[in-house]
């Protein structure tokens, strides 16, 4: 199935930054959008803005009960799905000069963990796609990150719980390939949000949202399971990743706040 036959989407963290604008950028005649997030009022804002089908479903991903009403929900009105998006998540940096264990567990908590019981809710749906359309391969989208490539200073948290979630991605694919449905990672590079106006560092090749959206919506047009950009960047983190280890971790200590001052 092509993305442009694809009808029924549900989008998770639609209200602001890159869910957002994949909501503009995948508004096309006949299809049904979902879009979900905590604020009710900006995701009746963003339904308003676009033409087709677009139903505001207020969830909390963090809370089971708000997961499942939900999923019913959308399950009373569509019989199936043929692409979930799991865009939304959290950042937060962590000093390694004092281990703050709990905002590593938060960060887990909502990037890994609660995209699992998102992951339990659609998949049912996303399964029944196949029942309705012949030739469907319905996606699982999960947003990663390029940070996955190479850990980097004060990333420990935020890397952990992307790099988790790619490799639980990957194990699924495995296994759901042979069920003819579609895994997928994005991996983006810098991408100017809300999470990431808070960024006090400078952040080398940033795009915009709606940028970021036209490259997620054109990987999705191809068969690759991780969609990554900005290259520049990511064929930088990658090459890094395989310099021998010594080198490798000196060159990323030079970005380090735990430098000690020359002299």
């Amino acid at each position: 199935m092509q993305i442009e036959q694809i009808k029924n989407i549900w989008i998770i963290g639609a209200s602001k930054g890159i869910g957002k604008a994949l909501v503009s950028e995948l508004d096309q005649a006949g299809r049904q959008l979902f879009i979900s997030a905590r604020d009710q009022q900006a995701l009746t804002d963003v339904a308003a803005q676009i033409q087709c089908d677009c139903t505001a479903v207020q969830m909390d991903m963090t809370d089971d009960v708000s997961l499942e009403n939900a999923s019913l929900q959308i399950a009373r009105m569509v019989p199936c799905l043929d692409m979930v998006i799991v865009n939304a998540g959290t950042c937060e940096y962590l000093d390694a000069a004092s281990l703050d264990v709990e905002l590593v567990r938060r960060v887990m908590e909502t990037n890994f963990f609660a995209i699992l019981k998102v992951i339990k809710q659609a998949l049912p749906l996303l399964k029944n796609s196949q029942v309705f359309h012949a030739d469907s391969t319905p996606q699982l989208v999960l947003m990663s990150s390029s940070i996955t490539y190479q850990a980097l200073p004060r990333a420990g948290a935020y890397g952990a719980s992307k790099s988790a979630l790619r490799f639980f991605a990957e194990c699924l694919q495995a296994d759901l390939q042979h069920q003819n449905v579609a895994v997928r990672v994005v991996s983006p590079g810098f991408v100017k949000t809300p999470l990431t106006d808070k960024n006090d560092f400078p952040m080398p090749f940033i795009m915009s949202a709606s940028q970021a959206a036209k490259r997620i919506v054109k990987g999705l047009k191809s068969n690759r399971f991780d969609i990554h950009f900005p290259r520049r960047l990511t064929l930088i983190l990658k090459a890094i990743s395989l310099l021998p280890d010594g080198l490798r971790l000196k060159l990323i200590g030079r970005l380090s706040r735990q430098q000690k001052n020359p002299g």
